[in-house]
């Protein structure tokens, strides 16, 4: 089954035209206000991707080897990106939950940093190059990585800022067929690649961009891991980007959470980490071992807040502060007293854990990242510290 590399004759680099991407980036360049900055620096920190050494840049490098992927031409795209083309063409219409500015970094109303890398479709399908393959059908595939960004929970396993890859593979109706039998076979092979000989198992989910959808899990250290997402590419969204008479299969997944399996890492945080005694550790298919499990420095913050607040946008702010000593955010309390707080408030109090993987925190290194975060929080939020 493995059609591939009998079809995909060529390989090339594509390099997407980025010149509205650098006016986005200029832009942000001249504000002053604190989600420019801080989205600045989200731009600014490294694709591990592309990160020699990196065990996320030896994953591209093992998956795009396979056999399956042969030939694959590999595309590099924006990572500002605009509304219309991240979330209209894929089947994410007004509304959608992940259009939300809890879930995601909008650069203006109408540019958001990419959420998903499964937007590289509408790219790839409008290159030259590759549009002119499609008028004398060809068969297409084609691969893409890098950095992408969502708003989420402060913990060991999650950060805001990680790295995918996906594929896309692509036929014309009256020259071949492909199944998700053949999805199945390339996705399997993918797998082995970066974990081994190791038990694998499918079951339908469900994507805006694909139909029928599904969920791959591989069965690491004697449990069963979401592995990545995957389905036949959906006709309508194909439709989009003016693309018909095609079918095919598509794939994405998220590296970290592959890396983090393969090496047991207790902390995300370790694969951005430059101390020798980590770096040195981070091999795929090596257990970590830790350096030393530093003590944490636990610190809680309570304050009222009108019924507006949102999460997500304040797990940034505390990132924005604490940077890479914050190891985890818990929610100790939520609950509304009219007769106390007032009329359409909200008591929060939030635990912030500060821990370093790599060196003891002291004291006086924590007590002005909890002032300022008081400080902030105030400021930011119109909140009553209590």
């Amino acid at each position: 089954m493995w059609r591939v590399a009998l079809h995909i004759k060529i390989m090339a680099e594509i390099f997407v035209d980025k010149t509205e991407e650098q006016k986005n980036r200029q832009e942000l360049e001249k504000r002053t206000d604190f989600e420019a900055g801080r989205i600045r620096r989200y731009l600014s920190m490294p694709d591990l991707s592309r990160t020699a050494g990196s065990p996320l840049s030896d994953i591209v490098a093992r998956a795009s080897k396979v056999k399956s992927l042969e030939g694959f031409d590999v595309i590099d795209i924006p990572e500002i990106i605009p509304v219309n083309i991240l979330f209209d063409l894929f089947n994410m219409p007004p509304g959608h939950p992940a259009r939300s500015k809890s879930d995601t970094y909008y650069v203006d109303d109408e540019h958001v940093l990419r959420t998903h890398d499964t937007v590289f479709w509408y790219y790839y399908l409008n290159d030259p190059d590759v549009k002119a393959r499609i008028a004398k059908k060809e068969t297409l595939g084609a691969i893409c990585y890098g950095k992408v960004y969502r708003k989420d929970e402060i913990d060991s396993k999650h950060m805001n800022v990680f790295h995918q890859f996906g594929g896309l593979y692509i036929a014309p109706d009256d020259k071949q067929t492909i199944t998700p039998d053949d999805l199945k076979d390339a996705l399997s092979e993918i797998a082995k690649s970066i974990f081994g000989d190791v038990n694998f198992r499918f079951y339908e989910h469900n994507f805006p961009y694909t139909d029928p959808s599904f969920e791959m899990e591989a069965e690491i250290n004697g449990q069963w891991m979401e592995m990545l997402g995957s389905g036949m590419a959906r006709k309508s969204v194909l439709a989009n980007f003016g693309l018909t008479g095609y079918h095919g299969w598509a794939f994405g997944f998220g590296l970290e959470r592959l890396a983090i399996a393969s090496m047991s890492l207790p902390d995300i945080r370790l694969l951005w980490s430059q101390d020798p005694r980590v770096k040195k550790q981070l091999k795929l298919g090596q257990k970590f071992v830790d350096v030393s499990k530093y003590p944490p420095i636990t610190r809680d913050i309570s304050f009222i807040v009108d019924k507006n607040f949102v999460p997500n946008n304040y797990f940034d702010l505390i990132r924005e502060i604490g940077r890479d000593l914050i190891e985890q955010v818990e929610l100790l309390d939520k609950y509304e007293d009219e007769q106390k707080f007032g009329k359409d408030k909200v008591s929060y109090t939030y635990r912030v854990i500060y821990r370093s993987p790599e060196r003891t925190l002291k004291t006086e290194e924590v007590e002005p990242l909890q002032a300022k975060l008081y400080e902030e929080t105030k400021k930011q939020y119109n909140a009553d510290l209590r």
